[in-house]
């Protein structure tokens, strides 16, 4: 059991880590050497340029002014000084809305510990009750719950801070979730004109033996949506070319970089291995052989545009539609199109760099067994990662290095060690087993095939959070207990099993202590650091980058990663409601973790990350829902703690919480989620009207015509130009067609050519 000692060390361990990550960070941000690794999202703005190219030759590589190391946490109150508004305008309202998630963990949090300190800690320290008790136990568990005797009329004081902090917990989100809300109908009415504004994807169109999938979706939204179609562009199966594209680009670095080489040191020719990576194979001439790479690829890259261009079957069922107004696109996202609810399915297009073209790819008919086999799967990966992780846990503490390496005893005895053991190691152990976890859940997610990034994020936040919940939570716990309590659990009565396993989940407060420290304290002053971007960028710098242009594709500003952030944040909202009222010991590692990260990611939003995307904060849902399920579990698990401490007067009174909190959450969803979900038609209108007012003459057909074509497309004008529509200046007033059936429109086709009229009788796939 770790003690105060143990903790202090951990504290100690984890303050001097930050501390020192912070002052590397200061005195390396200012080298003028590092200033595009620091500083990146200035320079892809155009607002920076390099010291690198003026002044005296060391200046440009080391920072003389010994005055600016002495102000070496200036960046701090330098992060605060931009107003909320002008960081959207530099970084956009998803990273705004990112940084309020921190904001509200200290809105809720700080309140709550010095309620916590005032009243609760008292409350539970004035008790012997672990003293007289044969649990293992430390100073710290004199603070928690556990130290209240059984049958307690004390507890009435943990029952009315559970009402107080989640009244408080509900209010705060209240206010979070409309201000947000109101923040993003702002941003809606405020931003500038963007392609997803005015198209939907429409997926599962039907096949038809007489037409085209372009022929069919013109004919189709010329019929149903005449007044509002604009234009559209069918989705190409393009996986293939996309490869070809990547693969030559690699090729095309390694011959810049031999290129490179060779003209630094004229007296060899370099060489490489013609196997995979160069790292095997026969040795060749590496000029030569990148050279006829690239020319290789480049033929296969014009057989393959071909083929995409005059095969069918590369073209998908699916297409980008584009309308006159945002009016029309949004009626007909919003709307059921076919009376056959499973054909012309349409949704709001992602914004064009939101979308994931690979998944476009993805029969529609498929997705539906790719998501059962994906949860099928992550339910195997959830409760199979139990077990390793109970045992490096098990491993992770004095007794059971002792165990198993018993040879090792006299020097974990020693003071220093055990408490660094006792206090650091458990948490970085249990940081070590998840480095992995985010790619594979970011693989499923691509697997089940969502068709944008921020989509593929979403929901590999959600099962990061499941996952989280279950191991490094409830596992944590449930693991902890049984190892620490197991000699108890032999030498009791079965009867007197719940109320050890009640006592001991308080007493877990320790462990995840040390885990906050690890990840949040140390972790948060890593990530302001970026010392694989650092490391990276050098080495490019060095063996690749030759022009400027190099030198700006070396940049990594990355991104916040939602996927991965937004899950660890809702961990220390879980830790903070739940032991909250049990062991308020955990709320200021807590409330130091929100704070620290709020002003390192402010940081970074505004110097470093380069949004990959613009959702609005469409995820905000998503946090608030998560947040009120901590405060569900928390209110759970204190319900079911009280049931094993002879509370039986008071308990019944916490049966409510759930249930107002649950309606509670009923009534957000019902009065701010729609406008996250839905765009109203009123403020679409209005916008509309706005534009036809300040900009009568646009050319919105010209704007929109190319946004939604693969980007391996446009990297060739003369067939991006053979993609898109072949009469470019003509409105879509025609319905094209070629069914040989006489029930279709009275209007000619463009692409069959044909003038003949026939009576107007939409077909049965058609109708809406």
């Amino acid at each position: 059991m770790a003690t105060i000692a143990d903790i202090s060390v951990a504290a100690s361990i984890n303050i001097l880590s930050a501390f020192a990550f912070f002052v590397a960070f200061a005195v390396l941000r200012i080298q003028p050497i590092n200033d595009r690794v620091y500083f990146p999202k200035w320079y892809l703005k155009g607002l920076r340029s390099s010291p690198l190219q003026s002044g005296a030759f060391v200046h440009k590589f080391v920072n003389l002014d010994f005055h600016s190391y002495l102000r070496f946490l200036n960046w701090m109150p330098a992060a605060m000084r931009m107003p909320e508004p002008e960081l959207i305008d530099h970084a956009g309202l998803d990273s705004a809305v990112y940084l309020r998630i921190y904001l509200t963990g200290l809105k809720i949090f700080v309140p709550i510990a010095v309620i916590a300190f005032t009243v609760m800690v008292p409350v539970n320290w004035t008790n012997s009750t672990l003293e007289h008790s044969n649990l293992t136990f430390s100073n710290i568990d004199k603070l928690s719950i556990s130290n209240i005797p059984h049958g307690s009329k004390r507890f009435w004081t943990h029952i009315v801070m559970a009402y107080v902090f989640t009244f408080w917990t509900c209010y705060v989100l209240k206010r979070e979730y409309e201000t947000i809300t109101s923040m993003r109908l702002q941003f809606i009415a405020s931003e500038h004109r963007r392609p997803d504004q005015f198209t939907v994807l429409v997926r599962n169109v039907p096949p038809d033996p007489d037409e085209s999938v372009s022929e069919l979706v013109e004919h189709f939204f010329m019929v149903n949506h005449p007044d509002h179609y604009l234009t559209h562009q069918v989705v190409y199966n393009a996986n293939k070319l996309s490869e070809l594209v990547n693969e030559k680009k690699n090729n095309q670095n390694w011959l810049d970089y031999h290129q490179l080489k060779y003209a630094r040191n004229q007296s060899r020719r370099p060489t490489s291995k013609s196997g995979y990576l160069g790292f095997w194979g026969k040795t060749v001439d590496a000029i030569n052989f990148y050279t006829s790479e690239i020319e290789r690829l480049s033929k296969e890259i014009a057989a393959e545009r071909l083929k995409i261009d005059n095969n069918a079957k590369h073209i998908m069922p699916a297409a980008f539609v584009s309308f006159k107004t945002r009016w029309g696109a949004a009626v007909c996202a919003q709307t059921q199109q076919s009376r056959n609810p499973t054909l012309w399915l349409t949704e709001w297009a992602p914004e064009p760099r939101d979308v994931y073209w690979n998944n476009l790819a993805i029969p529609y008919v498929s997705l539906t067994i790719r998501r059962l086999v994906i949860a099928v799967a992550f339910f195997f990966l959830t409760f199979c990662f139990m077990i390793p992780i109970a045992f490096v846990q098990s491993l992770a503490n004095v007794e059971g290095i002792e165990k198993a390496l018993p040879f090792l005893k006299p020097i974990i005895e020693k003071k220093v060690i055990k408490g660094f053991i006792q206090g650091f190691l458990p948490g970085i152990a249990l940081k070590i087993f998840l480095i992995f976890l985010p790619s594979i859940l970011m693989l499923m997610s691509k697997f089940e095939g969502f068709s944008s990034i921020s989509a593929l994020e979403r929901r590999s936040a959600t099962r990061y959070y499941i996952f989280q919940f279950i191991n490094v939570f409830l596992g944590s716990i449930i693991t902890g207990t049984a190892f620490q309590q197991l000699n108890n659990f032999i030498h009791q009565s079965p009867n007197e099993i719940p109320k050890t396993i009640g006592v001991s989940i308080p007493m877990k407060a320790t462990f995840f202590i040390t885990y906050i420290m690890v990840d949040g304290w140390a972790g948060v002053a890593g990530e302001i650091l970026r010392l694989r971007p650092l490391i990276i960028y050098h080495l490019k710098n060095f063996f690749v980058v030759k022009t400027e242009t190099d030198r700006e594709e070396a940049m990594n500003p990355g991104s916040l990663g939602f996927n991965t952030g937004e899950p660890q944040i809702q961990l220390y909202f879980l830790l903070g409601l739940v032991y909250a009222v049990v062991s308020p010991i955990l709320l200021p590692f807590i409330v130091i973790f929100f704070g620290l990260a709020y002003i390192v990611y402010r940081h970074q939003i505004m110097n470093v990350y380069n949004q990959e995307y613009e959702s609005a904060a469409a995820f905000w849902p998503d946090v608030h829902g998560r947040i009120i399920i901590a405060l569900i579990v928390s209110q759970l698990l204190l319900l079911g703690l009280l049931s094993t401490k002879d509370a039986s007067q008071s308990t019944p009174f916490l049966i409510t919480l759930p249930v107002l909190t649950i309606c509670f959450d009923r009534y957000c969803k019902g009065r701010y989620e729609p406008a996250f979900v839905r765009y109203p038609l009123q403020q679409a209108m209005m916008k509309d009207i706005l534009d036809r007012t300040r900009e009568p003459n646009v050319n919105l057909k010209d704007y929109l015509r190319s946004a939604y074509i693969h980007p391996v497309f446009k990297a060739g004008d003369d067939y991006e130009n053979n993609l898109v529509s072949e009469d470019e200046e003509q409105e879509p007033t025609l319905v094209p067609t070629k069914r040989q059936s006489r029930r279709t429109t009275p209007f000619s086709s463009k692409y069959s050519g044909s003038s003949q009229s026939f009576p107007y009788e939409v077909d049965q796939n058609l109708q809406p």
